[in-house]
């Protein structure tokens, strides 16, 4: 079978390269891949990972082989599943706990959009406890997490105050906020939850702002800045409030519980994905590009087939 594979001599690191099929165990499904989404994090990896790795998180397509032990979906069912590598080829061997069922009327592109930005979403907000009536702080809100992380504390009836640039403004506050800055030193607080992706200096802001006891949550760094942070940032005014770092890979079990009720506010037309760019994987020099320039707001899906 055919997959992406990292190869430094060529121009993105990446060729098309046959290799074996995957091996099952007895709880993994094989899945005939149909399309993935590109994260941000997959551009980082693209440049350390050996030749040979295969990238690729996102995937969505049928069971083309069921679980031997008999867990999972039947064959021929549609779904989409979270996986730690290895996406970006025909077929990936994928545990069933890891896998959500499409519900009738999700495309695969929109689905593809949700198994790490969604969860990602999902699980950082979990942190900030019952958010009815909390105010909440999202740094990156343009992204595709922080877009998620908007709705999702919306329909929990938070108050979100996001942070991008001015051209999202009205999209974002369609999506729930409301309020739309363009850098976090115009963000009035307290806030009981941030969520924080920047780093360096808008960092050091949001603890400026965080509530007594409240919480910030820390998933990623876009800035490529440290931060001095030092106990004196937190007292006095901000006593009690906690740094929480936070990545998919350590945030428990239950990935596909986690993206099948994201599927079911889809399905139900409560949460809004946006494909912002898709192309066949052949193609995938474009979506990196474009990736990397920041140029489109929502996610670069690829499709297989």
């Amino acid at each position: 079978m055919l997959a992406l594979a990292i190869s430094s001599d060529s121009p993105n690191r990446l060729r098309l390269t046959e290799i074996e099929e995957p091996h099952l165990c007895a709880d993994e499904a094989l899945v005939a891949v149909h399309a993935t989404s590109l994260n941000r994090g997959e551009l980082r990896l693209l440049g350390i990972r050996p030749d040979g790795w295969i990238p690729g998180q996102d995937i969505v397509g049928f069971v083309e082989r069921a679980a031997a032990d008999g867990s999972g979906p039947a064959v021929g069912t549609r779904v989409a599943a979270l996986v730690d590598q290895a996406g970006w080829a025909e077929r990936v061997a994928v545990a069933t706990d890891r896998l959500a069922i499409l519900p009738d009327g999700v495309s695969f592109a929109s689905a593809a959009t949700l198994p790490v930005a969604g969860t990602t979403a999902l699980r950082t907000l979990r942190h900030g406890g019952d958010l009815a009536g909390q105010q909440v702080l999202i740094t990156g809100a343009s992204g595709a997490v922080g877009r998620f992380q908007i709705q999702l504390t919306h329909l929990q009836g938070g108050r979100v105050t996001a942070v991008a640039a001015s051209r999202h403004d009205e999209d974002l506050r369609g999506l729930g906020a409301e309020r739309v800055v363009g850098a976090i030193e115009q963000a009035e607080g307290p806030f009981s939850l941030i969520t924080e992706s920047v780093g360096g200096q808008s960092l050091a802001h949001a603890i400026e702002r965080v509530a007594p006891g409240g919480t910030i949550v820390m998933f990623g760094s876009s800035s490529g800045e440290l931060t001095p942070v030092g106990f004196r940032q937190f007292v006095p005014s901000h006593e009690g409030a906690r740094l929480q770092t936070f990545a998919y890979y350590t945030s428990g079990s239950g990935i596909g519980a986690d993206i099948a009720s994201l599927l079911a506010l889809v399905a139900a037309g409560r949460l809004e994905t946006r494909v912002a760019l898709t192309v066949p994987w052949t193609g995938i020099a474009q979506a990196l590009d474009a990736l990397r320039q920041r140029s489109f707001s929502g996610k670069a899906v690829l499709t297989m087939t």
